[in-house]
């Protein structure tokens, strides 16, 4: 299907553009969210008669937004929740999560705006894209943690993860010393020489 542009669209172009979608895309997105017109002969004539008031409101739209985006560019959010060891939630943080918090932060967005590929599924630092307008667009970090101090942690830099993993690969290198067999006892492995075996035997017979 052609539509015809009303805003920029990532990816496909910018106002008044005419471009070809995949049907679904332009009847389950584009045009219900207004972001686009089928691009038949009326509706040329009704995007060229109002060209001139749609780019200015566009214009306005992109000026708040900029205005906007100073109280929302870099900010950092905190959400604890519950992992395995190994960091994969139980559960997902969504768009909707990030922009509660970020609403918590004072930084005004709507679940809408925040970009997000997939679901966020373990811990640690997520950095995440806010468009807050089709050409002005920012990014926050999304600190995901077990607990405020882990969380503490990976804002400073730290990573969790990777000292678990240190932590555990140790513990099980020192369960074991080289060459230790579990459930065989010192002596055993280690019987003495011949000469002491010897020596061990004329004691018993005398």
């Amino acid at each position: 299907m052609e539509v015809i542009l009303l805003e920029r669209v990532e990816k496909l172009g910018a106002i008044g553009d005419v471009v070809k979608v995949k049907d679904g895309f332009a009847r389950n997105y584009l045009l219900p969210r207004k972001k686009a017109l089928r691009a038949n002969e009326a509706n040329r004539k009704v995007f060229e008669a109002n060209r001139a008031r749609i780019e200015e409101d566009n214009a306005n739209k992109r000026s708040d937004a900029e205005k906007a985006s100073k109280g929302v560019e870099g900010k950092s959010v905190q959400l604890i929740r519950q992992a395995s060891n190994t960091g994969q939630l139980y559960g997902s943080v969504s768009a909707r999560d990030i922009a509660e918090a970020l609403e918590g932060a004072g930084a005004h967005v709507a679940k809408s705006q925040v970009v997000l590929d997939r679901p966020i599924k373990a811990i640690g630092m997520h950095e995440v894209k806010i468009a807050l307008h089709p050409e002005v667009a920012v990014t926050v970090k999304v600190n995901v943690a077990r607990s405020p101090e882990e969380a503490d942690l990976q804002a400073q830099g730290v990573d969790v993860m990777a000292q678990m993993f240190e932590r555990e690969t140790t513990a099980f290198t020192e369960e074991f010393e080289p060459g230790e067999e579990p459930g065989i006892p010192a002596a055993a492995e280690n019987p003495g020489t011949p000469e002491e075996a010897e020596v061990g035997s004329d004691e018993e017979e005398a």
